[in-house]
């Protein structure tokens, strides 16, 4: 089992800069972990993946250039650095983790609130 915690949300306005946290726990070790974002009446987006043990890292192309993720595997936490943040970004974030390289997304943690303001 994996257990993953969130935090760092808020509210923001356009061109800020904010930076999410999530926490993980448990026997196992992800392969990887990646952030998600959900608007309302949206469907879920993938957003940034990083794999644990390298390092390897992968963006939406609506974020690249602007959102960073990384691992402190010390702390096991992951985070996503989000930079010129746009109306657009608003939408609850959530981590998840996979076991294996090619499956999906079966541990999620409970979300954090980001709200870009115009």
């Amino acid at each position: 089992q994996v257990q993953l915690v969130e935090s760092g949300g808020g509210l923001v306005q356009a061109g800020d800069s904010l930076r999410l946290s999530c926490a993980a726990s448990g026997r196992t070790v992800p392969y990887a972990m990646g952030w998600f974002r959900q608007a309302p009446g949206k469907e879920r987006e993938f957003v940034a993946s990083i794999t644990w043990s390298s390092g390897s890292t992968f963006y939406a192309d609506s974020v690249k250039g602007r959102f960073t993720i990384s691992r402190d595997n010390a702390k096991n936490t992951v985070y996503l650095q989000m930079s010129s943040l746009k109306p657009e970004d608003t939408g609850v974030y959530k981590c998840a983790a996979r076991q294996v390289l090619g499956s999906s997304y079966g541990y999620w943690g409970q979300g954090t609130q980001v709200t870009v303001s115009s």
